[in-house]
Formats: structure tokens, C-alpha cells, sequence
């Protein structure tokens, strides 16, 4: 079963401001967007965006919504040629200060958007400018979580960087280009435990068929959080072990919208 990651939802308290911030900061552009009654969602990337990566999603509920960002999720990352050019650029653009390169060993920095969602800005040599690397989420049981990945979504144990008090595994979607989108994850020795908030979304996976891939999943004992039958047999949702929630979404070539709708 192929299951690359299509994208990330984050939300948003004024669309229009963090439209600007991404598409004036990281030169993304809005891709399409589906105006709901209570919501509206915008999916945005980088103009020349690899077929094979991952797109931004920003909610914004018409209702005023406040949020809160917890700390069960950490942060998504965008790739530069150059992590000290780039954060030079967004300095000088008026972003805001959050974790320099020389703070994070030259080998990233961090910033913030108007939402206070961090973004990592990191160096690699492929892929589009500010295309998105990887989404990073805190775990509590680093091996069950590792588990869930490989054994639900059938993704590989890529990488691992481990420090005195956390260490960091990534895993990539299995025979996927290395521009697609990757999960992090974040293990900290101390045992903590994490509140999820409600500023983080989900991560939302691509299938070729819904209900195959659905049926895969629930014959691999993942849990049915919201099955394609109770969200109108348009997408359906299940979670990991830490309860982040990961949408699953089919994608077919030569689709009219990006929304199943």
C-alpha cells in the first residue's frame, strides 16, 4: 500500500495574514480553496512543486476560533539551499527572530508565523526552494510509534540523531523520491507527556483507492477514528498511538479538485 504524505493542516486565526506570510516569505502560492458554511481551507505550496511533494493546508473557522498549540506536535520544515542565506532573507523581511543557525549548530534555524507555528529552515540539496521536508511530532513511546509507521502506513526507519536528553527518528514513505515528505519523530528520555492543542491538524496520507486503503488500515487493527462512511465517503481519519491524527485521502491522476468534495 502506498501511503506518501500529502500534507499538513495547520490552523489558522486570519487566513488572509498567514496567506500573505507564506506566499510573500516562502514564495508559495495558493493552490486551490473550498469555501465551507463554518470554514475555509486553502492548500498552498511552492510555484514549481515537485509532483511527489507534500502541500500545506490552512484552516480558518468562521467562527472566530482561538487555538491552542500544545506541544504533542513540533513543527514542519522547508528546505533552502543555503540555511544562512535563507535566514538572512527572512530577516531582512521582517520575520520573526525565533532560533538562528549559529544557535542550532549551522545546520538550521527556526522561525515562527503569525500563528506562532514553528518552521524549521533546512539545508538540502534537493527539492523546490521551501518545499516542505519534514513534519515533526512529539512521541511518548518511540519504539510503538516507530511501529505504527512501519507496520500501518509501511513507511522505512530512515534516520536517527540522538542527543543526551532526545533523539530523533525519521521515516520516509517506502520507495518514495526523496523530495517526498517525511514524518519526524521526537523522543525526550525524560518520559514527559504532551497536550495536544488544537492549533496542529493532522498529517493527511495519499492513497490510489479510499476503501481499499481504509480496509487495509482497520485489517492492520488501526484505529477508526472517523471512517470514510461518517465523513460522506470522502476521506477518513484514524490516529497513531499519541492520538496526532492522520487523515487518509485518496488522490487519483488528472483530478478536477484537490478536494474531494
Amino acid at each position: 500500500m502506498s501511503t506518501p504524505l500529502d500534507h499538513v493542516m495547520m490552523r489558522v486565526k486570519n487566513l488572509e495574514a498567514s496567506l500573505d506570510w507564506y506566499t510573500t516569505h516562502l514564495d508559495y502560492e495558493e493552490k486551490e480553496r473550498h469555501e465551507a458554511d463554518e470554514f475555509t481551507i486553502a492548500y498552498l505550496g511552492p510555484v514549481e512543486m515537485d509532483e511527489a511533494g507534500a502541500m500545506l493546508e490552512l484552516t480558518y473557522n468562521h467562527d472566530g476560533s482561538t487555538y491552542q498549540t500544545g506541544d504533542a506536535w513540533g513543527h514542519i520544515a522547508v528546505r533552502v539551499e543555503d540555511v544562512y542565506d535563507a535566514y538572512e532573507e527572512l530577516m531582512n523581511e521582517g520575520v520573526k527572530d525565533y532560533r538562528d543557525p549559529d544557535s542550532c549548530g549551522g545546520r538550521y534555524a527556526f522561525v515562527n508565523d503569525p500563528d506562532g507555528h514553528e518552521v524549521e529552515i533546512v539545508q538540502r540539496d534537493y527539492g523546490a526552494r521551501w518545499s516542505l521536508d519534514h513534519t515533526m511530532i512529539r512521541v511518548e513511546d518511540v519504539d510503538e510509534a516507530i511501529g505504527w509507521w512501519v507496520r500501518k502506513m509501511e513507511y522505512e526507519n530512515t534516520g536517527r540523531w540522538e542527543s543526551d536528553t532526545f533523539a530523533n527518528y525519521f521515516l520516509s514513505p517506502r520507495s518514495a523520491p526523496e523530495t517526498a515528505m517525511d514524518v519526524e519523530l521526537t523522543y525526550n528520555y525524560d518520559e514527559r507527556t504532551y497536550v495536544m492543542g488544537d492549533a496542529w491538524g493532522h498529517l493527511a496520507v495519499a492513497v490510489d483507492d479510499l476503501h481499499e486503503g481504509w480496509d487495509r488500515l482497520m485489517a492492520r487493527h488501526a484505529e477508526e477514528y472517523r471512517s470514510p462512511e461518517e465523513c460522506n465517503d470522502r476521506y477518513g481519519f484514524t490516529t497513531d498511538p499519541d492520538g496526532h491524527e492522520v487523515e487518509v485521502v485518496e488522490r487519483t491522476p488528472n483530478d478536477d479538485s484537490l478536494f474531494p468534495f
